[in-house]
């Protein structure tokens, strides 16, 4: 399973956890969902904290391969990637 996933579905977990411990307290439905919002949030700063430094590294190795791949396009464009046949070939004097 992805980290990206992984992290989103603790974080909403953590949210319905803490909302469904708020859902007895006598108070206004809005008020209730944001303080589980606030409570949550903070709670998986700590708490998910492995799993979002593993998205992390999974956003940051993707970032370099789109960045490896753009420029390995850029040269193949502009010429640069094209392999010099003449100095392969033992006849080409």
């Amino acid at each position: 399973m992805s980290a990206a996933v992984k992290y989103t579905l603790g974080r909403i977990g953590l949210f319905v956890l803490v909302l469904a411990a708020l859902w007895p307290v006598d108070m206004n439905v809005f008020l209730k969902l944001m303080l589980a919002l606030a409570f949550s949030a903070a709670a998986s700063f700590f708490l998910l904290r492995g799993w979002r430094d593993e998205m992390a590294e999974e956003m940051a190795a993707a970032a370099e391969r789109r960045r490896a791949e753009k420029e390995r396009l850029r040269a193949a464009l502009a010429g640069e990637d094209q392999p010099d046949d003449s100095a392969d070939r033992p006849d080409s004097k």
